[in-house]
């Protein structure tokens, strides 16, 4: 059995040990810097009309 941990997408902790409400209010305002599902530092870009971010295992997210 596997169980999949849920990584902060602004710091790279464990999302569900504790809760982030500095991460949450910060997150309103820039782009993730981790990828949720493997806590890998992605590549963020960020553009006049919004951003992206691009996890070399799990692909773009754009925002």
């Amino acid at each position: 059995m596997t169980t999949t941990e849920l990584w902060c997408d602004r710091c790279g902790e464990s999302a569900t040990a504790t809760a982030h409400p500095a991460c949450a209010s910060a997150r309103q305002l820039e782009p993730p810097r981790f990828c949720p599902h493997c806590r890998r530092r992605m590549k963020v870009q960020v553009l006049p009309v919004g951003w992206s971010a691009v996890c070399v295992e799990h692909g773009e997210i754009r925002g």
